[in-house]
């Protein structure tokens, strides 16, 4: 079957599993979907949160189910699997979309347990999810597995185990679909997202932070500067709806890199040209 004759993996009576769903682009591409007429379940670390937004989608008539997952932790993404499953019967739609910022300043500064907590949700939780649910997607007639990673995942950036992170993931993401095609899968899709600014609470990731990463470290003046230049950018960045439309019409496009805006095209393209040049690299000028 090729890809563009497979069915829609979006669409009334599919179900969606969306992780981070509790917030940001999370709660948006969960009340995407919920447009669509599919059911979504919805996974977070944060149990208050999670039911606000779970109950608040419900509300809309959509059907819903929460579910209470650390995606760091792999039994917790096979729990979230068979709730799923136990609850639909199906899963077409996985977008492995949970993640946390953190990490300042030079690398070796970064306390070991930082390290293990960035890249334990933002590359362990992807991964989990992909070992997860990769299986049930090939059993169906047609599914799509997005992973979130980020525009800094796209060109070098100064977001330390961050930064580290969303690379990897994009990486991942790119392996994957190698995997699927030298296997001649065609009615599985997938895609990484790399967004840019978005209007989400992601600046304060560190609320979620476990005592094994240690305290946050204090930032300096210019840590203080990039933060306030963070958050005053994403305020202006799109809106999570907007990231969902964009993500719905790349899963039905079957594109593979889904970016959310084009003012960093001229730093992935020179990222290209400085692996060719011998580098090094350019840091990027701001968070924009």
């Amino acid at each position: 079957m090729s890809a563009s004759s497979t069915p829609d993996p979006v669409g009334p009576g599919r179900v969606a599993v969306v992780t981070g769903a509790a917030s940001g682009i999370g709660q948006g591409l969960a009340g995407r979907f919920a447009a669509e007429g599919m059911r979504v379940v919805m996974a977070d670390v944060e149990e208050p949160a999670l039911s606000k937004a779970a109950a608040g989608l419900a509300g809309t008539g959509a059907s819903v189910l929460p579910v209470v997952t650390d995606v760091s932790d792999r039994a917790a993404v096979e729990a979230l699997r068979e709730a799923a499953l136990s609850a639909f019967g199906a899963v077409h739609v996985v977008c492995n979309n949970a993640g946390v910022g953190g990490g300042h300043g030079p690398l070796w500064e970064c306390p070991p347990g930082e390290w293990d907590w960035v890249l334990g949700v933002n590359l362990d939780g992807v991964m989990n999810g992909v070992r997860t649910f990769m299986p049930v997607l090939l059993e169906q007639d047609a599914g799509h597995l997005l992973n979130t990673s980020s525009i800094f995942g796209a060109f070098a950036g100064t977001l330390g185990p961050y930064g580290v992170s969303k690379h990897a993931v994009t990486a991942l993401t790119e392996t994957l679909s190698f995997n699927l095609r030298s296997l001649g899968v065609t009615h599985v899709g997938v895609s990484v997202l790399c967004p840019g600014a978005v209007r989400t609470n992601f600046g304060t990731s560190s609320r979620n932070r476990p005592a094994s990463a240690g305290l946050a470290p204090v930032s300096d003046e210019a840590g203080q500067a990039a933060a306030e230049r963070f958050s005053q950018l994403s305020a202006l960045g799109a809106s999570p709806a907007e990231v969902a439309a964009l993500v719905v019409d790349g899963i039905r496009a079957r594109r593979f890199y889904i970016l959310t805006a084009d003012n960093r095209n001229d730093a992935v393209l020179r990222r290209g040209a400085e692996i060719v040049a011998g580098g090094p690299p350019e840091p990027p000028v701001s968070f924009a």
